[in-house]
C-alpha cells in the first residue's frame, strides 16, 4: 500500500468531515487532527500551502489565525466525488454494448479520439472503442467510424471480457479486494468494542481515504457486464457498515476540537445523514 501523503489526507478530511459542517476549519484545529495520524504541524503547513497554490483551498486570515475552506473549484469537484463515494451509482443502461470501429478511412486516429472519449467510449484496441450509452450524432457522423450495437445479455462471457479489457477491471478488482482484506478486521473489532472518539475519527478518515482511491476510478458498469465475483459491491457494503459505526464518535471529537472563525463547527448538514443510502436527486 502506498504511504499516505499529508495533502491527500487533508483533502479526504475536508470532503468527508469538514464540508458537511460549514466547510471552514482553523489551521490550529487541522494541525491537532493531523497529529493523530503522526503528521506534524510543519508538514501540515507545507501541505496547506501546496493545496492553496494549486487552487484546491482558499485561505482567510483573521489576525494571526488562518482558516481554510475548499475553493470554488474544489467545491465543484467534490459534488461529483461525494455522490460517487457515498451513494451507490446504478447507471442507466439499455442493455446494449456499443463498439466503434475505426476503418481505413480514418487517416488520423488521434483526431477522432477526443470525440469518442467525450461520448463515453473507451479504447479496446487501437482501432476499436467501447461504450454503454447512447451514441451521439457527433460520433455517427464521423467518416470512417462504424458503430455496432450488441445485446449485452446475448454477448454473455464475450461481453464481460470486452468490458473487463476496455475498462481495465482487473487492477480495480485487485484494489477492492486489498481494501476488503485491510478493513475487514476493523469491522470484526467494532462488533466487539467501540472506538475512542479520536480513534474513530482516524478510522473514519482512513476508511474513506482508501475507499475513494478505488471508487473514483470505478466506471460503475451495469451488473450484466461485470464478473460474477465483482468485489465492488462487498467493498461498498463493508465501507457503509464501518462508517455508520464510527461516525457518532468521530463527530463527538469534531464537536470538541474542531473550530472555525466563529467557534465550534456547526452540526452536519441534513444531507450528511443520507450517506451510504440511496442516491439523492440531483
Amino acid at each position: 500500500m502506498k504511504p499516505v501523503r499529508a495533502w491527500s489526507l487533508i483533502i479526504t478530511l475536508y470532503g468527508d468531515a469538514i464540508v458537511p459542517r460549514g466547510g471552514s476549519l482553523w489551521l490550529g484545529s487541522l494541525s491537532e487532527i493531523m497529529a493523530l495520524f503522526g503528521i506534524d504541524a510543519g508538514h501540515v503547513r507545507t501541505a496547506m500551502s501546496r493545496l492553496t497554490a494549486d487552487g484546491w483551498l482558499a485561505r482567510e486570515r483573521i489576525g494571526r489565525n488562518s482558516y481554510y475552506r475548499l475553493s470554488k473549484r474544489g467545491e465543484r469537484d467534490f459534488v461529483t466525488a461525494t455522490r460517487r463515494i457515498y451513494f451507490a451509482n446504478d447507471r442507466t443502461f439499455d442493455g446494449r454494448l456499443r463498439v466503434a470501429l475505426l476503418g481505413p478511412g480514418v487517416d488520423d486516429r488521434s483526431a477522432v479520439r477526443p470525440t469518442l472519449e467525450r461520448a463515453g467510449f473507451v479504447p479496446l484496441s487501437a482501432t476499436a472503442y467501447v461504450a454503454i450509452g447512447e451514441v451521439p450524432a457527433a460520433v455517427t457522423r464521423m467518416r470512417g467510424v462504424f458503430v455496432l450495437s450488441a445485446d449485452a445479455r446475448e454477448a454473455g462471457e464475450a461481453g464481460r471480457a470486452i468490458a473487463a479489457t476496455a475498462w481495465k477491471l482487473a487492477p480495480l478488482a485487485a484494489a477492492y479486494r486489498s481494501f476488503i482484506d485491510r478493513f475487514s478486521p476493523l469491522e470484526a473489532a467494532l462488533d466487539r468494542t467501540a472506538l475512542a472518539d479520536a480513534d474513530a475519527l482516524i478510522a473514519r478518515t482512513l476508511l474513506i481515504h482508501q475507499f475513494r482511491r478505488s471508487v473514483l476510478r470505478d466506471p460503475h458498469l451495469p451488473t450484466t457486464l461485470l464478473p460474477a465475483d465483482w468485489p465492488g459491491k462487498p467493498a461498498r457494503a463493508l465501507t457503509s457498515h464501518i462508517y455508520r459505526r464510527v461516525v457518532p464518535a468521530a463527530e463527538r471529537f469534531l464537536d470538541r476540537f474542531a473550530r472555525n472563525k466563529n467557534g465550534p463547527l456547526p452540526p452536519p448538514d441534513p444531507g450528511f445523514a443520507a450517506r451510504f443510502g440511496p442516491v439523492p436527486a440531483p
